[in-house]
């Protein structure tokens, strides 16, 4: 089991050093992207990630079900989940309360954890700033905080990633 959880701001280079830890691995690569292309910004910062990955690695976009992306990638394929943050979002659009998206999110991080190749997961770290205005944007904040204290907490590694530098979190 090799699950890693690298957690950062947005524009860090969790993204890039999930491409080069995948990598590395030898061997197949199936990327699981969470968001959604829904206005033209959005495009193309999943085009910019496309291209920063090898052209023959396999991409499941799945915005919602991600236990069920997990479960369907080739048991000798390396995974990048990219990302928790965006996931997260999607599921409370959809109108999940805290509890079944913490639960849920429980159940996947178990899903991951147990794979045998080499499972990456990035998640943004959105507390380190200002309080958000709203009361949406603070239940996020704070969801978004439980979850990803549950993906570092078994992780096999966890790390901080600030300017492209792999902080480990111990």
């Amino acid at each position: 089991m090799s699950l890693t959880f690298l957690l950062g701001g947005a524009r860090s280079g969790k993204s890039t050093l999930a491409t080069e830890l995948a990598s590395s691995s030898g061997g197949r690569v199936t990327v699981i992207a969470t968001g959604e292309a829904r206005d033209e910004e959005m495009a193309a910062r999943i085009a910019a990630h496309r291209a920063e990955r090898p052209a023959e690695w396999g991409t499941v976009e799945e915005p919602l079900e991600l236990a069920a992306a997990l479960a369907a990638v080739p048991a000798e394929s390396a995974v990048i989940v990219d990302c928790l943050s965006l996931w997260v979002a999607n599921l409370i659009e959809r109108g999940d309360d805290d509890g079944d998206v913490e639960a849920l999110s429980a159940r996947v991080a178990d899903v991951a954890r147990k794979r045998t190749p080499p499972t990456i997961v990035v998640s943004n770290e959105v507390g380190l700033g200002i309080v958000p205005a709203s009361p949406l944007g603070r239940r996020y904040r704070d969801v978004l905080g439980r979850v990803n204290a549950q993906w570092a907490a078994v992780a096999d590694e966890a790390a901080l990633v600030v300017a492209g530098r792999k902080l480990r979190l111990q």
